[in-house]
């Protein structure tokens, strides 16, 4: 048996809303350690891990590790019926064959209950090596999410410098190019704003935009964002939830053809 109430139900509409797109389905796998997913988009360019641990919910209840194999698109048409103030319930039985859903809105007495048929999905777990990256750099998350959006509107691709001056993302298309500076800056009245580098060694390596603008839709879930690069390894994109857990991906970087 597993169950589990999530008091902030919008935390699990955005989680499932910002990963959607790069992922069509997966198992989310619920053990003693929490709710965690871990899954690659079609074209395994790009990799996902998301965990929600278990004080994120009150109460969690899981019996025994089991995966719960599911669509996210029909979870997020399902999901999308719940308003933001709303508890959040889920529950399957073991073996899971289906998915409990049950929305709470403390403020008007509602329940609603909805029913997720489950599927059979055939996955590995990819061991991700712990990883000491060459330079990481945690900064606003809408920030990112601005960059990308401005940047790709020049090209497919952004190549992100970081060095002791700070951190420059550039693009360069058939339109034109364009790149954008952010200094290190802890001075600033939000700590939100604030651009902090921790650099071993300079690092300049280029991405696709679009995957990094797939990423930048986590953005409402957390207002601060960590990358981390090194040379040959791929580049993580972190943004934690609260204290009770975070997402995080990764993207191998493109190849620059001599």
């Amino acid at each position: 048996m597993f169950e589990a109430r999530l008091s902030q139900g919008a935390v699990l509409k955005k989680l499932i809303e910002s990963i959607r797109d790069l992922v069509s389905e997966g198992n989310f796998d619920c053990s003693e350690n929490g709710l965690s997913l871990q899954a690659m988009d079609s074209s395994h360019v790009a990799l996902v891990a998301m965990l929600l641990r278990p004080d994120a919910f009150d109460p969690y209840r899981c019996d025994r590790s089991m995966p719960l194999g599911i669509s996210l698109k029909s979870l997020s048409s399902i999901l999308r019926c719940a308003s933001n103030d709303d508890v959040i319930t889920l529950r399957a039985e073991d073996p899971a064959d289906q998915l409990s859903l049950v929305f709470e809105n403390p403020q008007n007495d509602k329940v609603s209950e909805y029913v997720l048929n489950l599927m059979d999905i055939d996955s590995e777990h990819l061991g991700i090596p712990e990883t000491v990256y060459d330079a990481v750099v945690h900064m606003s998350s809408s920030e990112f999410q601005r960059i990308c959006r401005d940047l790709q509107q020049l090209s497919d691709s952004v190549s992100i410098d970081v060095s002791k001056e700070g951190v420059r993302f550039s693009a360069a298309g058939e339109v034109g190019s364009g790149s954008i500076a952010l200094r290190q800056n802890t001075n600033v009245d939000s700590g939100d704003e604030a651009t902090v580098i921790e650099l071993q060694q300079q690092v300049n390596l280029t991405f696709s935009i679009k995957y990094l603008s797939m990423f930048a839709k986590t953005t409402p879930l957390c207002g601060r964002v960590t990358l981390c690069m090194s040379s040959d390894v791929p580049l993580l994109v972190e943004y934690k939830i609260d204290e009770v857990g975070y997402v995080r991906y990764y993207l191998a970087p493109k190849i620059e053809e001599e």
